[in-house]
């Protein structure tokens, strides 16, 4: 992968933009912005997509494939942390002398002269970020935004909106969380990931800490989560509200209910409690909507009338999303792709199915370093669930590593009964059709493209 450049400048007038790898959940909602702001966009993506699609129908003008002759005339190039230094088209940017930026960079431009909320995490940032852009939307707000999903009741994962309020999820993976003018922070929690990048669990730790004495007005972090709770103590002369279950937590999480398809809760916040019922299922999602209560509070927004628009979220593509039943098995994909996600995606899934059937994950690891570090973590993760089967490595942004592949997360297991370790693609619907039975789940899970199997599996399944 390219090690981002912050240094280079942004142009003033980004003129004609060009983006790398436009299909990008990051990528296409910046894309969407600057088509929306008149500029001219062309881009490039290894895969026509839905969200290509939609870019093109937007005026795009997209080429699927790699290649120096799609990069055109551009003024500008935008790029993401996952290219390679190879490709062609990056390169021949850099031998023209073209600027090439970051995305994290093309989001702060975007942003000049707003308030930005800027949401950071290992995990929940999609949903939380979600769940603030529906409830400042219900109170009557019209804010920009840039979700590292798709919005299911907005059908976007991004939009510019005429009010003053600028609503981004912050990637930490690089760093480039720290490049926002951010006026009010929520860390979701600091569970230590990207270690291939910072190297150690308390430099991670120590760039959150940065990101959170970065905000202006206020940050908004986890009372319960080890690693928040350690860098809310680096946190100096900044106004903190901590949310959780924690006795002493400014919003005070309790009376968690997540046994079915929908979670219900309550929160103390001032001496005053407030209760919700969520669309979504799972304890977590409860936790990332009290974080989102406390940062509509901090922007002074009434509290009850806030929680009443969070429940209002109904989700995000890639999390726990339905794509279709076959003989009374239903095929549903997550993005978790750490551990801590993976067993809340699983507990979430087991809430909703209930006693009617069997949860079977097929669960595709990301990074061969995240896999190395964390193999026994993965395995005890996904051994909440009835049946797992574990695919190889998607690499992404990394070269193989000898002796890294799936197997080291299926050896893990204690139950090897439960565990089937599939390591080609073309093998696993089948795998998985034969395992499921009338009234199971089959959820796909990783951030790669493990979700292009849903169609598969339920095309296996009706044979």
């Amino acid at each position: 992968m390219i090690k981002p450049d912050f240094s280079q400048p942004v142009p003033e007038d980004l003129g004609v933009v060009h983006f790398i790898g436009i299909g990008g959940s990051g990528m296409s909602g910046i894309a969407r912005i600057l088509l929306g702001m008149g500029h001219r966009v062309t881009g490039s993506d290894l895969r026509d997509t839905s969200t290509v699609a939609t870019l093109r129908e937007l005026g795009a003008e997209i080429t699927i494939g790699h290649d120096a002759a799609n990069l055109g005339n551009p003024d500008t190039v935008v790029v993401t942390s996952a290219l390679w230094p190879t490709n062609p088209e990056y390169v021949l940017a850099k031998e023209r002398g073209i600027p090439v930026i970051h995305r994290s960079q093309a989001l702060a431009y975007l942003t000049t002269k707003r308030d930005v909320i800027a949401v950071a995490g290992a995990h929940g940032k999609t949903t939380s970020t979600g769940m603030i852009i529906t409830a400042l939307l219900g109170l009557g707000e019209d804010p920009s935004f840039v979700n590292g999903g798709v919005i299911a009741s907005l059908n976007a994962s991004s939009a510019s909106g005429t009010g003053n309020l600028f609503v981004l999820e912050a990637d930490e993976s690089d760093g480039s969380f720290l490049l926002y003018n951010t006026a009010a922070a929520l860390i979701t929690n600091v569970d230590a990931d990207h270690l291939d990048h910072y190297g150690t669990e308390e430099a991670f730790e120590a760039e959150f800490a940065r990101f959170a004495s970065g905000a202006r007005d206020f940050v908004a972090i986890s009372s319960d989560d080890p690693g928040a709770v350690r860098v809310t103590r680096m946190i100096k002369d900044k106004q903190v509200l901590t949310f959780g279950r924690a006795d002493d937590a400014n919003f005070r999480l309790f009376d968690v209910d997540a046994s079915g398809a929908r979670v219900s809760f309550s929160v103390e916040h001032g001496g005053q409690i407030y209760s919700a019922t969520l669309r979504v299922p799972g304890e977590h999602n409860a936790i990332n909507a009290t974080g989102a209560l406390a940062v509509l509070v901090g922007l002074g927004f009434d509290a009850e009338k806030s929680l009443a628009q969070i429940a209002e979220f109904g989700g995000t593509d890639r999390r726990f999303q339905l794509h279709g039943q076959v003989r009374g098995v239903s095929v549903y994909d997550d993005y978790a792709h750490h551990p801590t996600e993976s067993a809340a995606a699983i507990k979430a899934a087991k809430a909703v199915l209930g006693d009617q059937g069997r949860l079977i994950t097929v669960f595709q690891p990301h990074l061969y370093s995240r896999t190395r570090l964390m193999a026994q973590e993965f395995a005890d993760a996904l051994s909440l669930s009835d049946e797992v089967i574990v695919l190889d490595i998607y690499a992404a942004r990394e070269d193989p590593e000898p002796g890294v592949t799936g197997a080291l997360v299926s050896d893990r297991f204690a139950d090897k009964n439960k565990v089937h370790y599939v390591p080609e693609w073309d093998d696993v619907p089948a795998v998985a059709a034969s395992i499921a039975k009338d009234g199971d789940f089959i959820m796909t899970m990783g951030c790669g493209d493990i979700y292009r199997m849903c169609p598969e599996l339920l095309e296996e399944l009706k044979k």
